[in-house]
Parts: C-alpha cells; sequence; structure tokens
C-alpha cells in the first residue's frame, strides 16, 4: 500500500492520545488491559448520534470518455451510510450498455487516442500531478471513504489516504523504466524484445478499501501506457468518482480512465464476458472469481488476475511475549473492522501461554472503543450493510453452537446502523464453521497447539493461501514456518505491511497474479520478440 508501514504511519501521524486509542497497527507495543463487562449502553450511546461527514457528494455519474454521464437505463442506485442505514446519495447503476460505452471509449483512446502514444515521461508527470491534488484534497477523501465505508477517519485520513498517494507516486517513478532487452541467437540475428501494453484493461474492485484497490488496479495498469474500464463497488462509489475526476484534472486524456458503478451480475460479468477487453482484474469473494474466470475463457480468452478471499493463520510460538502478541494478534484480526482478505482470523497459540493468551485478548477485546468513525480515538465503526452484518452474526452463532467459549462480545451494538461488539473465540476447534469459513468481520478466533508440525499441518489445511502472521524471538522457528506455510505472504513479528514496492497476492483458491511492486507489471504487459537477419554482422 505504501513505503512507511500502518504502524509509523499511525504513530507518528496520531497524538500520542489518538494513537492509544486507536491501534498499534502492528507495534510491538504493551498495554495494560483490565478485564472487564463490555459497556454495552455506553457503547451504544457512541453509536446512536451519527456526526455529519465535513464533505459533500458531488460526483455520482458515471465516467465515460472523459465525460460524467447518467447510465443509459437512466436508473441509480442508493450508496448507505453504515452508521445509520440512511441513504447518502443515488448514484448511476450502469449495466452492461455501459460497459459497451465504456469500452468503446477506452478501445478509440488506445487505439487513436494520445496516451500509449506518449512518452513514458509525460505519462510519468500525468501521475505525478494526480498525487499532489490527492494530497491536496486528502482530508475531503477520506471523509468520502469513511462516510460510504465506515472506517474510522483517522485510518483514513492520516493511513489510507497517503498510502494511495506514495503508490501513485510510486508507478509514475516506474513509467519510464519499463523496456525490454536483447538475447543472443545462434546465428545472424538482432534480437529484442519489446514490453507492450496489453491494451484495453477491465478491473473490478470490492468495498472494503475502495481508495487503495482503485490505486493498486489504475497504478501499474497505466504506467504501462492502458486504458481502463473500472467498476466500482455498488457499496461504495463514491471515494473512485471524486479521485477519478482528480486524474482527469491532472491531465489524463479523455477514455483512458472509464469507472462504471454497477452491480457484479450485470456491469461486473459485462465487463469478464466482453470481446473487445484484453485483461481482467478483479478483487472480491473466491467464488466471484471463480465465475469471472469462466466468462473470461468462454469469452476472448482474456488474461485474469484474481486477489481473492483468505482465512489467514496468526501464529503465536512458545517463548513470546503475550502482551505483546496479544496487542499484534488483535491488530491482525479486527483492522477495519474485520473486512479485510488477509485477517489474521485463525489465531494459533502454543499451548503454555494458551490460557494467559485468551485472559488478555479477551480483555484487549472489551476495551476496544466501537462507535461513530468520524470520532477522535475510534478503533472500530460499523460493517457495510445489513447482509454482512447478518452474516457475522450468523458465524457468531454457529461458533456458540459449535461448543466455542465465547469469551467477549457476540452481539450488535445500538439500534442504528451495522456495529458489532468486538468477538472473541476460545477453544475453537479446526472443523468448526468459523475456523474454516472467512468471516470478514470482527470476530477473533483462538486455537491451541502444540508442536510445530502440529501447527503447520493446521495452518496448511484449507483452501485459501492469501496470508499468515508468525510471533516468535526464535529466528530458526520463523524461518521454519516462513517457508512452510503455503500462503502469499508470511508477516514476522508484525503485520499488514502494505509497502507500495511489496508484492501481494495468494496461492491456492486465494487467487493468481501479484498485486503492487515491480511484479505487478506483468499483469499489465505484452513481451513481443523481434528477430531480425544480420548480413556479415561484426560480431554476434
Amino acid at each position: 500500500m505504501a513505503s512507511l508501514v500502518m504502524c509509523r504511519q499511525l504513530s507518528r501521524s496520531l497524538s500520542s492520545a489518538s494513537a492509544s486509542s486507536l491501534f498499534s497497527i502492528g507495534r510491538n507495543a504493551t498495554r495494560s488491559r483490565v478485564s472487564c463487562k463490555y459497556s454495552t449502553a455506553a457503547a451504544a450511546a457512541a453509536v446512536e448520534d451519527p456526526i455529519t461527514p465535513p464533505v459533500n457528494v458531488n460526483f455520482k455519474q458515471l465516467l465515460i470518455d472523459g465525460k460524467f454521464v447518467n447510465a443509459a437505463s437512466g436508473k441509480t442506485l442508493p450508496t448507505l451510510d453504515p452508521r445509520t442505514g440512511d441513504v447518502i446519495a443515488h448514484v448511476a447503476e450502469g449495466d452492461a450498455e455501459d460497459i459497451n460505452r465504456a469500452v468503446a471509449a477506452a478501445r478509440k483512446a488506445f487505439d487513436e487516442g494520445p496516451w500509449p502514444k506518449m512518452t513514458a515521461y509525460e505519462r510519468q508527470r500525468i501521475l505525478l500531478r494526480f498525487a499532489d491534488l490527492i494530497e491536496k484534497h486528502n482530508d475531503e477523501i477520506a471523509a468520502l471513504e469513511t462516510w460510504d465505508n465506515g472506517k474510522p477517519y483517522e485510518q483514513a485520513t492520516k493511513v489510507e489516504v497517503p498510502m494511495m498517494t506514495r503508490l501513485i507516486r510510486y508507478y509514475a517513478g516506474w513509467a519510464d523504466k519499463i523496456h525490454g532487452l536483447t538475447a543472443p541467437a545462434d546465428g545472424p540475428y538482432h534480437v529484442e524484445t519489446l514490453h507492450e501494453p496489453i491494451g484495453v484493461v477491465g478491473q473490478i474492485i470490492p468495498w472494503n478499501f475502495p481508495l487503495l484497490m482503485f490505486a493498486w488496479k489504475i497504478g501499474p495498469a497505466l504506467a504501462c501506457g492502458n486504458t481502463i474500464v473500472l467498476k466500482t463497488s455498488e457499496l461504495t462509489p463514491l471515494s473512485a468518482l471524486f479521485v477519478a475526476n482528480l486524474l482527469h484534472e491532472a491531465g489524463l486524456p479523455p477514455g483512458v480512465l472509464n469507472v462504471i458503478s454497477g452491480f457484479g451480475p450485470t456491469a461486473g460479468a459485462a465487463i469478464a464476458s466482453h470481446m473487445d477487453v484484453d485483461k481482467v482484474a478483479f478483487t472480491g469473494s473466491t467464488n466471484t472469481g471463480k465465475a469471472i474466470l469462466e466468462m473470461a475463457a468462454k469469452s476472448n480468452l482474456k488474461s485474469v488476475t484474481l486477489e481473492l478471499g483468505g482465512k489467514s493463520p496468526f501464529i503465536v510460538c512458545e517463548g513470546a511475549d503475550v502482551d505483546k502478541a496479544v496487542e499484534l494478534a488483535h491488530f491482525a484480526l479486527f483492522f477495519n473492522q474485520g473486512q479485510c482478505c488477509c485477517a489474521g482470523s485463525r489465531t494459533f497459540v502454543h499451548e503454555s501461554i494458551y490460557d494467559e493468551f485468551v485472559e488478555k485478548a479477551k480483555a484487549r477485546a472489551l476495551n476496544r472503543t466501537v462507535g461513530d468513525p468520524f470520532k477522535g480515538g475510534i478503533e472500530q465503526g460499523p460493517q457495510i450493510d445489513t447482509k454482512q452484518f447478518k452474516k457475522i452474526m450468523k458465524y457468531i452463532k454457529s461458533g456458540v453452537e459449535s461448543g466455542a467459549t465465547l469469551e467477549a462480545g457476540g452481539d450488535r451494538l445500538g439500534n442504528k446502523g451495522y456495529y458489532i461488539q468486538p468477538t472473541v473465540f476460545s477453544n475453537v476447534k479446526d472443523n468448526m464453521l468459523i475456523a474454516k469459513e472467512e468471516i470478514f468481520g470482527p470476530v477473533q478466533s483462538i486455537l491451541k497447539f502444540r508442536d510445530l508440525d502440529e501447527v503447520i499441518r493446521r495452518a496448511n489445511d484449507t483452501h485459501y493461501g492469501l496470508g499468515a502472521g508468525v510471533f516468535t524471538q526464535n529466528i530458526d522457528t520463523a524461518q521454519t514456518l516462513t517457508r512452510a506455510l503455503r500462503v502469499g505472504s508470511v508477516w514476522v513479528n508484525c503485520f499488514d505491511i502494505f509497502d507500495a514496492a511489496i508484492p501481494f497476492g495468494g496461492y491456492k483458491m486465494s487467487g493468481q497474479g501479484r498485486e503492487k511492486g515491480i511484479y505487478s507489471l506483468s499483469n499489465y504487459l505484452q513481451v513481443k520478440a523481434v528477430i531480425t537477419s544480420l548480413k556479415n554482422p561484426a560480431w554476434l
């Protein structure tokens, strides 16, 4: 996500008072925690009277060929405030006809427009101006993100928007460093490779990190010279539309980036199956990823990158500092309301420290601050919508019914919006649904293990392979686990470190391909070999 780690971003940018009440974000800070009964009344009062967001909604149409336009059908969809369930705005609802218009604009921009024919330096300058504009409008963008998504405003304004700015600057830096190679041949030939943009790229982003996923997708695609049709989540369209306008203000030619708000079965499916889309990139659920892969294959066999679900283990080893381990494991699960694909949702704790860990994890959850995300010091806002809220509550009920011990939480907060108490289960078994399936919510499942061979086997016994956390003071243990875990990212004594240069992606059913870093560029380039016959070459 950016060159600075989330933990360092917060610790440097928040006041000490705010930082101590927000979250450690991967720091090894020790906090004194006292177990207490969850103050439902106080927390409920904190979420009943929402703060008026300091921002207006100015962009509610589709962006096609450099202009904001209504959907061809004239339809709109409501985007809701997760704090209350009330409508924020009605946004144009794009469908297959609008995707066709967007693809046509992107194709024209690629085949006839100035973007692919610009020098790489000119493209770089546009991206750098875009980053400057994001920085200028940082707080306004963050407010839209919090209003539409429910994440804490302090998280959005001090971490996520600056991380987006950093990532765009990172890819701007790559724009004029993409080039081919020369290669030897067994004969009188000159051989060179060209790295060419793929063409029209379809991109589908999720609702949990709308801004960052926007940046992860468009950054490498634009640096490589492609044109884009991007579909936002129907739940969180506002921030992407705002920053897309800034990108055009920075000088992006019409048709290079087209943004459609709409639903997956209509607009998303139209992108995946479109015969004139050359590549599709998707972040979301594994089941939807499978469907997109199938549609891509049945249409024009377009290339596909997928960043999908996860059920990441967070392994606390024998001899670990329990206070620090509790704080990091808490962050690994509860960050972003637990709505994170790589959340450390299976907390494996060595049997020698298990009981102590459970008691302190319970105390930490009971002291987590939940409330209106626009209030200072809030660690956890509401879940995204009623569907996700009900899904999480269903999993909590399943955990209780399957015999896990409910240590903390387990209920909703207040009568408005989609707030859920931070929830902790102990005595969780591998065959329970809360240990097997992606909950995508503030529910921590703590499991006990005896030795490394056992925890490696159990951690790998899943269809997913997105990420893992290892907490240990033993370098040999760390090295053993990092090589044995079948995942795309392993964080050792830290978690959710997402610098722009660090690749991110999954093994197994957590996806294919990598986002961010140098590895992401290959997703948006074709390699062409050019072989020229030589006459009487001086050398070969």
